[in-house]
């Protein structure tokens, strides 16, 4: 279980990184395509520490899986903020809470020859956290759209794709070195990718419109906390067994856990900014959440 408390320090931080992020993308800088492209571009400062870690070049197979990995995890970011940019949270967050964890187990039980399996209480537990994950962003009011779903299904599927190729990147080479190709990866296959769009071309040039001092230091201050949070949660996926990447995926309501408790925190101080409706029935509907979220935790922790 050396891996449940990166995932959880994980999740932690990625609840302050989703906040900025939706403040960002509807208050400072509209476009996914852009906001993906300098999240993609940032990721070559890992090469920074390739002097201090155990890092070498694999055989192409395995460098071919990293790149591949990389390149897939920004087109997943990519349609996550898109998603976050036309609907809004509590639309996207539980479509892709519910169906992330699935498209993990189903890829890891077909890319393993079935081999990969849960055992019964893991089983229990991961339904637990699928359901307190759903729950806790869940509003009854909130219609899902064709374009939305088909939003979240993309971002789901292109997580968890990207999820276990990492994983086999672990199981073959160091943490440090097959974390630094993954990275490549992202900026070499996907976030140049973004500039043989000319409309995307155009607004990059532009990008003192988007990013004014104030917002960049925002923007490259999440991006660094975000950072941390990635090479937790790619510490943790290197630890657990094949099979528990679709667990760790699961938690996630954790992570919404903390959101709530900093959005209800900042939503009183900044309601300009944030809000988060609170009623009686909200409030029920988030307790039972976290206490499924507790639940499948505990049978993880004591089993």
């Amino acid at each position: 279980m050396n891996w449940l408390f990166p995932t959880i320090s994980t999740y932690l931080i990625l609840a302050i990184v989703f906040l900025v992020d939706k403040y960002l993308l509807t208050q400072r800088i509209p476009n996914p395509k852009i906001y993906s492209f300098f999240v993609g571009v940032l990721g070559i400062l890992v090469l920074l520490i390739i002097p201090f870690v155990d890092f070498y070049l694999p055989e192409f197979p395995q460098l071919f899986l990293a790149l591949l990995a990389g390149a897939i995890y920004i087109f997943a970011l990519f349609w996550f903020y898109k998603g976050l940019q036309l609907f809004e949270a509590s639309r996207v967050v539980p479509a892709i809470n519910g169906i992330l964890p699935l498209f993990t187990f189903g890829l890891t039980f077909l890319f393993s020859g079935g081999k990969a399996t849960l055992s019964f209480a893991d089983t229990i537990a991961f339904l637990f956290l699928i359901f307190g994950s759903v729950l806790i962003t869940y509003k009854k009011e909130k219609l899902f759209s064709l374009n939305c779903l088909r939003i979240s299904f993309l971002t789901a599927f292109f997580l968890a794709l990207s999820f276990v190729l990492s994983k086999y990147v672990y199981l073959a080479q160091p943490f440090w070195s097959g974390f630094v190709w993954i990275k490549i990866g992202g900026v070499l296959l996907a976030a140049l990718f973004f500039l043989f769009s000319k409309e995307t071309r155009e607004e990059i040039l532009k990008t003192k419109e988007f990013f004014p001092k104030k917002t960049a230091i925002i923007f490259i201050s999440n991006q660094g906390l975000g950072a941390i949070a990635n090479i937790l949660q790619n510490w943790a996926f290197a630890l657990a067994p094949l099979i528990y990447i679709a667990i760790i995926n699961a938690l996630q309501g954790i992570q919404y856990v903390f959101l709530l408790i900093f959005t209800l925190i900042l939503s009183l101080k900044f309601p300009q900014i944030l809000k988060e409706e609170i009623s009686k029935r909200i409030l029920v509907q988030k307790f039972f959440a976290i206490l499924l979220i507790g639940i499948g935790l505990a049978l993880l922790s004591f089993k």
